[in-house]
């Protein structure tokens, strides 16, 4: 399980990689505050369906939105300094 859950993250961050690079082309910000917003909700109603703790759930969501937001930041820095 905990092989999976790793496998998963880095298939996210792989997607999340090529929406920085999207972002930094397009001149968006690296954060969506409202999108993550919905995101923290939605995550919340699936933990709680999953009959896992919506606090764990969303500390973890903010973790890996936290991680994200900095690989945007450093690809739009790139981004600017290329």
């Amino acid at each position: 399980m905990d092989a999976a859950l790793i496998h998963l993250l880095a298939e996210r961050f792989k997607v999340t990689q090529r929406v920085g690079e999207l972002k930094a082309a397009h001149g968006l910000a690296p954060a969506d505050p409202d999108r993550e917003a919905r995101q923290i909700a939605r995550l919340r109603a699936l933990a709680v369906d999953a009959r896992l703790d919506p606090e764990f759930a969303e500390k973890f969501l903010n973790f890996v939105v936290a991680e994200v937001i900095r690989h945007h930041e450093a690809i739009a820095s790139d981004t600017a300094t290329a």
